[in-house]
């Protein structure tokens, strides 16, 4: 579904989904900070969690009506 057709509660629902998923990251990225060996997995798994975090502030932004100027 295109971001631009989903009504606010579908946003809502995609954003804590979406916040769910960046915790979880948080905690494998903190687990594989105690072994160096998988630092290519951390660096992985950080780009993903950046991503995650532009996607929620997009949705979220969706969520503010525009204000005229």
């Amino acid at each position: 579904m295109a971001m631009e057709t989903m009504t606010p509660a579908e946003i809502s629902q995609r954003t804590a989904e979406l916040r769910a998923e960046h915790r979880s990251l948080d905690e494998r990225i903190a687990k594989l900070a105690a072994n160096p060996d998988d630092d290519l997995e951390a660096k992985r798994l950080k780009r993903r969690k950046l991503q995650l975090k532009d996607c929620i502030a997009r949705l979220e932004s969706m969520l503010i009506p525009d204000e005229p100027a």
